[in-house]
C-alpha cells in the first residue's frame, strides 16, 4: 500500500486512457504526456497500460508500506527518497517505510511516477484514469491509499535512460483539421509564422494560447473532437483540446496535434512558448 501524506497541487492516477466511449460523451482521459509515462513503464517492464501517478507542478509526499521499484519521468521536480536526491529515468529500489518527496519545479510541468506492476486502483469503463464524471474524483487528496503489488527483487532489462531534450521542445507537429480549408492566407501566415505563449487558462481539458489571430466565423453544426484538436473561435482565440477535453464542439477544427505534440504541450506551463509546424 502507498499512502499519500501530502497530495501536492494536482496528483492523479492515469493510464493509457478510456477508449471506445467518445460517442457516449466520455473523454479519453489518460496520460497527458504519453511519451514520458510510457518510458517510465517501459523501464519497469510494465504493461503499456499500467497506471501511474501524474504529478502536476507541485509534487506529493508518499509513504511506501511494502518493498517495490519505481521510476520517474517527465518534469524535473527535485525528488528525494528519504531526503536523498534521486533522478528521473532510473529504476529505483524502494524498501518498506521509504518516503518519496518532491521539491522545486526545475523544468517541465508534469512528472510521472511508475511503480512495478502499476497501481491497482478500480477499473471504470476499462481504465483506471481518474476523471470526475466517471470516477467521482479527478485527483488524490491527503490520506488516500493506493494498492500495488509488493516486489522485493527485480532485474530490469535497462536500468536507466539518457535524459533527452524532450522538455525543451517547442514545435507542435500538426496535420490539417476538417475546417482547415476555410483559413485565409493571412490566417495561415499568422498561425505558422509566429510563436504562441501558453495562457493561464490551461488544464487537462484544454490549453488556450495567449495571442489571438484573425478569427474564423463559419456556420457549422456541433462536430466530433479529439485530444489535440485545435479550435479557432470567432474572436481569434486558439483552443487546444487535451485528454479530458469535450468530445464535441461548435468551433472550426483547423488543426490536429500529433500524439507527440500533445505530450510536448502537456509539459508547458503559463508563459512557455510553442509554435505550430505542419506535417507535410
Amino acid at each position: 500500500m502507498l499512502k499519500v501524506l501530502k497530495s501536492g497541487l494536482f496528483t492523479a492516477v492515469q493510464d493509457i486512457g478510456r477508449y471506445g466511449y467518445l460517442n457516449k460523451g466520455v473523454p479519453v482521459a489518460g496520460f497527458m504526456d504519453g511519451v514520458s509515462a510510457k518510458k517510465a513503464n517501459r523501464l519497469l517492464d510494465n504493461d503499456a497500460h499500467a497506471a501511474v501517478l501524474e504529478i502536476t507542478m507541485t509534487g506529493p509526499t508518499l509513504f511506501f508500506e511494502e518493498a517495490t521499484y519505481i521510476c520517474m519521468t517527465g518534469a524535473l521536480l527535485s525528488a528525494t527518497l528519504n531526503n536523498e536526491p534521486i533522478n528521473n529515468y532510473e529504476v529505483i529500489k524502494i524498501k518498506e517505510g521509504d518516503i518519496l518527496s518532491y521539491g522545486k519545479l526545475e523544468k517541465g510541468f508534469r512528472n510521472y511516477l511508475a511503480i512495478k506492476g502499476g497501481f491497482k486502483t478500480p477499473l471504470f469503463l476499462g481504465s483506471r484514469s481518474l476523471f470526475s464524471s466517471v470516477t467521482k474524483k479527478n485527483h488524490l487528496v491527503d490520506g488516500n491509499e493506493l494498492e500495488y503489488d509488493e516486489c522485493s527483487h527485480f532485474e530490469p532489462k535497462i536500468s536507466k535512460l539518457k535524459v533527452d531534450s524532450f522538455l525543451d521542445e517547442k514545435d507542435l507537429m500538426v496535420t490539417q483539421g476538417p475546417e482547415y480549408g476555410h483559413l485565409s492566407d493571412k490566417q495561415l501566415e499568422m498561425i505558422f509564422g509566429k510563436k504562441f505563449s501558453i495562457s493561464n487558462e490551461n488544464n487537462r481539458m484544454a490549453y488556450q494560447l495567449e495571442e489571438k489571430i484573425v478569427g474564423l466565423s463559419i456556420s457549422m453544426i456541433t462536430s466530433a473532437t479529439l485530444p489535440g484538436t485545435v479550435q479557432l473561435t470567432p474572436s481569434g482565440k486558439l483552443i487546444i483540446l487535451m485528454k479530458d477535453g469535450q468530445t464535441t464542439g461548435g468551433y472550426p477544427r483547423i488543426l490536429q496535434l500529433s500524439d507527440r505534440a500533445i505530450s510536448v504541450l502537456a509539459q508547458k506551463k503559463y508563459g512557455d512558448e510553442v509554435r505550430f509546424k505542419l506535417n507535410a
